[in-house]
């Protein structure tokens, strides 16, 4: 009696266990999104690290946006570009 081979008698299981990705990527995975949640809890528990301290554009005062000029003097100069320093034409001198 020849042997004959015979089809495997599982192929949705063998397609599904092709489609899944390996376990050490989804253990990879699991871990980095427990490091990630157990890290913003921590985080989210002690506060800000320096209260005082503000990023750029959140001064106390000054103008809207954070930027006062720094206190020089542009002696006239046209702040968009198009060198019209609102003088009348011809009283350069």
């Amino acid at each position: 009696m020849p042997q004959t081979r015979r089809p495997a008698s599982r192929p949705a299981a063998a397609l599904l266990r092709a489609a899944l990705p390996p376990p050490a990527l989804c253990g990879f995975l699991l871990l980095l999104a427990l490091v990630f949640t157990a890290s913003y809890t921590v985080g989210a528990g002690v506060g800000p690290v320096a209260p005082g301290m503000h990023g750029p554009g959140t001064t106390g005062g000054g103008s809207p946006g954070g930027h006062d000029g720094g206190g020089m003097d542009m002696g006239g100069m046209d702040m968009n570009g198009t060198g019209d320093t609102g003088a009348p034409r011809g009283s350069e001198g």
